[in-house]
């Protein structure tokens, strides 16, 4: 009888090690692809020799952030990057609510669904 019970553990840590593998994976795409990203941009910006905007001025909202990617902006392009990379932790929280779910942890999926939404509103109300 408690060889099943051993079997379920068994294959719960198989499910959190696969879970956390992927979580890891996703995060090092996140960093690499921003790092990418801001690459990018940095060799555009010592290219054209000017951040693309007049004076010191710089992309403010994600409209000003798309269209200055479209024109090859390089502040711009960095921004993005940027925003790439605070994004990929939040990417992380979303998915431990998932995991929480999955797992059946009510207490744990309520604590981080509070979280996210909070870092969501933190982005929505936040001034550059």
């Amino acid at each position: 009888m408690s060889e099943p019970n051993e079997q379920r553990q068994e294959r719960q840590q198989k499910d959190i090690l696969e879970v956390e593998l992927a979580v890891s994976r996703w995060l090092r795409v996140g960093v690499v692809l921003s790092a990418a990203v801001i690459i990018v941009g940095l060799v555009l910006f010592f290219m054209e020799g000017s951040s693309g905007y007049p004076g010191s001025s710089y992309p403010h909202s994600l409209p000003d952030i798309v269209s200055g990617i479209a024109s090859f902006k390089p502040y711009a392009v960095i921004t993005a990057g940027l925003i790439l990379l605070i994004l990929t932790p939040v990417l992380r929280v979303a998915i431990s609510i998932w995991v929480f779910v999955r797992e059946g942890d009510k207490l744990y999926t309520g604590i981080t669904t509070l979280v996210l939404l909070i870092l969501i509103i933190s982005f929505i109300l936040g001034k550059a």
